[in-house]
């Protein structure tokens, strides 16, 4: 008979995962909380702990949503029955529950009868000529630098792209004292008619269109130049990145700045359960895939749940309500609360995630991604960073009749470096499907196997022997 050492295993400690947490060991159950970082916060309130022990005069530039992070991170540190693994990256995940990870140092195998996937979100990557230039870098590459550390880029400072993560970035940063030469998004009015029709809905949670309002008022206010409707995104420069360069208006334009920060929104992490062989769906609006699940996070692997962006682009409270969400239904399959204790606690977070979610349908129609961000125009544009493989190279191969990513590696190589498609996978169905006139649901994505991080012959040589 299988030994079970935890009734849950929680894999990243963001917003659902701590939110998770706190829940698990409230209902009684013992948990342990696996996250590759050494502090809890995940992308969103990376740090959360630091900047408020040893940087408080950084929160108000981080903002009140930042700092609610501080919560979670205080009741995941209270939750008594939760063993936190920081520093810890699960790099295979079973079905039945088996979690194995690594401290860099010598690999361990976690079981429990129920995982949780908390795995967030990443920033979509945006293929432009000279991306890959030394001076671009992501907008949430500077966010990180700023709340890990209190940096920001020296000297003139391009934004360009679209989403709203942009514009709070953009405002994070003047209000950290950066210079900002110019904000550059591809949003055009005609987005905006397309976003009106959601418009009614959105209103269930004003909060956000308020914020939203609120930042563009402030980074106009702080002289920033907000050029909308872009196309034609380039970065100017040869052997570093100089400005960036974009058609507006009909005329093309060139603004320097010695750093660039590409955003495009963000798409769920799906790494771990592509390897886990869950169903995907495809979302329209944003396109990227999404697991399968049901209300309560649960998938068709009855011991695995998806909670918070890993699910689905819903933003942090969301998030953070699914995970407590997802507890709820594993206690019930534990047998520590019954269905009527589940439903009745459950009500309330459901109601608050869609008043939270309400927003999304407009947020999807106003930043859609550009098609020639999914599907770069240019052949020399780099697309798998890692291999330096192009778009032309892409069609090139899809030309010869190949039918999916998985295929495209015995071609190319794509998807096959250090980072396993993250960065690329997107991009590489994109362009398949342009150029053979196809769905990107008929294309599919990349298959992910073991190990999800790389992971050093030691640290297998070294693994602690399995208890009976």
């Amino acid at each position: 008979m299988t030994v079970f050492d935890f009734d849950l295993v929680i894999i990243g400690a963001g917003a659902a995962g701590m939110a998770a947490a706190a829940a698990a060991s409230a209902l009684g159950l013992s948990t342990a909380l696996v996250d590759e970082q050494r502090q809890p916060g995940g992308q969103i309130y990376r740090s959360i702990e630091a900047v408020e022990k040893d940087r408080p005069q950084d929160l108000p530039v981080l903002g009140r949503d930042y700092a609610h992070g501080g919560a979670l991170a205080r009741a995941l540190r209270a939750a008594d029955t939760v063993r936190y693994l920081a520093g810890q990256v699960a790099w295979q995940i079973e079905r039945d529950g088996g979690v194995w990870c690594s401290d860099g140092a010598r690999a361990s195998r976690l079981r429990a009868r129920h995982v949780l996937l908390a795995t967030g979100a990443m920033e979509r990557a945006v293929p432009v000529p000279g991306w890959t230039l030394p001076g671009v870098m992501t907008a949430g590459a500077a966010q990180i630098l700023l709340k890990s550390s209190g940096m920001v880029p020296d000297g003139p400072v391009a934004l360009a792209g679209g989403g709203p993560l942009l514009l709070l970035i953009a405002d994070q940063l003047i209000q950290a004292g950066a210079s900002i030469s110019v904000l550059a998004e591809t949003t055009s009015w005609r987005d905006y008619v397309r976003a009106a029709r959601h418009l009614p809905k959105a209103l269930r949670a004003p909060d956000y269109l308020k914020k939203g309002i609120a930042m563009r008022r402030r980074i106009r206010a702080a002289g920033v130049e907000i050029v909308s409707g872009i196309s034609g995104l380039e970065i100017a420069g040869t052997q570093r990145a100089a400005g960036v360069a974009f058609d507006v208006a009909g005329r093309r334009r060139e603004i320097a700045a010695d750093t660039v920060l590409l955003h495009h929104g963000v798409v769920p992490n799906t790494q771990a359960t592509r390897q886990l062989r869950l169903p995907h769906e495809w979302h329209g609006a944003q396109h990227y895939w999404y697991p399968k699940t049901d209300d309560f996070g649960a998938t068709e692997a009855g011991a695995i749940f998806v909670a918070g962006d890993g699910a689905g682009i819903l933003g942090a409270r969301a998030a953070e309500l699914s995970g407590r969400l997802a507890m709820l239904e594993i206690a019930h399959r534990l047998g520590r609360i019954d269905a009527a204790e589940r439903d009745r606690l459950a009500a309330p977070l459901r109601r608050d995630r869609d008043r939270q979610a309400a927003v999304r349908p407009m947020l999807d129609a106003l930043f859609p991604p550009p098609a020639e961000i999914l599907n770069p125009p240019k052949d020399e544009t780099i697309i798998c960073r890692c291999e330096e493989v192009t778009a032309g190279q892409v069609r090139q191969a899809a030309d010869l009749g190949v039918p999916g990513p998985n295929q495209l590696k015995a071609f190319l190589r794509a998807g096959m470096g250090p980072c396993q498609g993250r960065l690329c996978g997107l991009s590489v169905t994109e362009i398949i499907a342009a150029r053979q006139e196809r769905s990107p649901q008929t294309v599919g994505a990349y298959r992910i196997r073991p190990p999800l991080k790389p992971l050093s012959v030691a640290e297998l040589a070294d693994m602690q022997p399995e208890a009976d």
